[in-house]
């Protein structure tokens, strides 16, 4: 049975061609410590992945690839065809601790990524197009009678927007997000939820979202990947020791509103998550994974 399944997954196999973000065989250690073990993945343009796991599984490693902050240690990481070789505009992040300069106002802290890499005689020349273009997107986060603030004068969820509003000015092709809401209150939390649905529509961005909140993770995504260091490997002689996180699960998902948080069918997949990847009493084998979303693959 389990030759059967390892087969029918090793069948699939998408390629970089058709995908805008593309991962194969991707391995990430630090010294003697593998965190990612043979990550594939591939992710097409316009999709918003949420990214859940055990804390320490390498979630946030990940990202780091994906930005180009690091590289991994083995494998192939490709945007639009093109090796992620190092940071680039074309991948905005957006952190759980938003950075803004204190004296700039907020309009500033957002026309500030239009005006850096400019000259400086440039910088003034386009400053007025950096201005409005500024505006726009802070009236996409409904901050448009704040633009004359500075960040103290907001609360944590309205700088939280702003830092939002940054990266999106860039026009990244990939957005990431590292637990971007996980120091906000329960009501600002669900606001800024419906929020970054409404921006992903608005602007066609395709996201990637790491929280550690199974039940954020569900409402939010089209997909929803679950890294884990749980499983079994029997073609692991080594044992557990050494053996780094791998997706164990990828579930297409259906966006619809807040009320879905309250149904049953929400509850059980929430449910089977946890069981996925959160238990260490069940561990399903890597040629059993619950690999369901149709561009899912493993180069066993």
């Amino acid at each position: 049975m389990k030759s059967e399944v390892q087969s029918s997954i090793q069948q699939h196999q998408p390629s970089s061609i058709n995908h805008l973000l593309f991962v194969e065989d991707v391995v990430k250690v630090y010294g003697d410590k593998v965190v990612l073990a043979d990550i594939d993945l591939a992710v097409t343009k316009g999709e918003f992945c949420t990214l859940v796991g055990p804390s320490g599984c390498g979630k946030s490693t990940l990202l780091r690839l994906i930005l180009g902050q690091e590289s991994p240690t083995s494998g192939r990481m490709t945007v639009e065809g093109k090796e992620i070789l190092h940071p680039s505009p074309e991948r905005g992040i957006v952190y759980q601790k938003y950075s803004l300069f204190p004296h700039l106002t907020i309009l500033e802290n957002i026309m500030l990524g239009k005006q850096l890499p400019l000259p400086f005689w440039k910088g003034i020349s386009v400053r007025k197009e950096a201005r409005e273009e500024a505006m726009h997107y802070l009236e996409s986060v409904r901050l448009a009678e704040h633009a004359e603030k500075y960040p103290h004068q907001l609360s944590g969820g309205m700088q939280q927007r702003v830092a939002i509003a940054q990266a999106l000015i860039m026009r990244p092709k990939i957005l990431l997000m590292d637990e971007p809401f996980g120091a906000l209150d329960p009501g600002t939390r669900e606001a800024m939820q419906v929020l970054i649905l409404k921006l992903w529509e608005e602007h066609g961005m395709t996201i990637f979202f790491v929280t550690h909140d199974l039940e954020e993770g569900v409402f939010l995504g089209t997909r929803i990947l679950v890294i884990s260091q749980h499983y079994t490997d029997e073609r692991n002689h080594e044992g557990d020791a050494g053996r780094g996180s791998k997706i164990v699960a990828d579930y297409p998902l259906k966006t619809t509103s807040t009320r879905v948080k309250e149904t049953a069918e929400f509850g059980r997949l929430i449910q089977r998550i946890r069981c996925d990847g959160f238990d260490p009493e069940h561990l399903q084998d890597v040629t059993q994974f619950n690999l369901e979303h149709s561009d899912s693959f493993q180069s066993l």
